[in-house]
């Protein structure tokens, strides 16, 4: 098993384990990880990794999203997986990128470590023009805190714009985390 899925695997174990409710089975991912798909090549199918950014404010009542060209709707930061030492720095990476956010920092629940806040594998629509049919993203998804005075610069390519939204908002884009950040981290 290569290092990145043995890491996966790890890491998907231990969010199962510790995070996840009886119904977050992770089926789908789980064979993916024993049947040694390559989850970090985007042209893995029927899923690969990605992972997103869930930026919060210090008091948690507004949460960074961007306008995604592609998809054409608000979302949090996020995209396919990039190599990294940790999948949340992946995910952080994804957030300056497509935002221009500065100071951003790790949220406190993940006391340092590399456990997701949620995985949320959803379906996602075909790209006909790069003969992509469509899959399934296994999204890591982590927190992150960051100043909501701090500038933001959108990425052109592919975010419209960047803006903070009420925290409410979350719950029509990542309604997973949102009700875990209700229910496990005072908002």
């Amino acid at each position: 098993m290569s290092n990145f899925l043995a890491r996966l695997d790890e890491t998907v174990s231990r969010y199962r384990a510790e995070v996840a409710t009886s119904r977050e089975h992770l089926a789908l991912l789980r064979w993916q990880i024993t049947e040694r798909h390559a989850l970090d090549d985007r042209a893995t199918f029927p899923g690969h990794v990605t992972t997103s950014a869930i930026v919060l404010s210090p008091d948690h009542a507004q949460v960074l999203l961007i306008d995604h060209v592609v998809i054409g709707r608000w979302l949090q930061p996020g995209g396919h997986y990039e190599p990294a030492e940790f999948f949340h720095q992946s995910a952080a990476r994804e957030a300056v990128e497509e935002t221009g956010i500065a100071g951003l920092e790790l949220h406190p629940w993940h006391r340092g470590g590399d456990l997701p806040f949620a995985i949320d594998s959803h379906d996602v629509p075909g790209k006909p023009s790069r003969n992509e049919p469509a899959h399934i993203h296994h999204d890591l998804q982590y927190l992150f805190l960051a100043d909501p005075a701090a500038a933001l610069v959108a990425q052109e390519d592919e975010v419209h714009a960047a803006a903070w939204k009420p925290f409410s908002a979350l719950f029509e884009i990542a309604p997973l985390a949102a009700g875990r950040l209700i229910s496990v981290v005072s908002v």
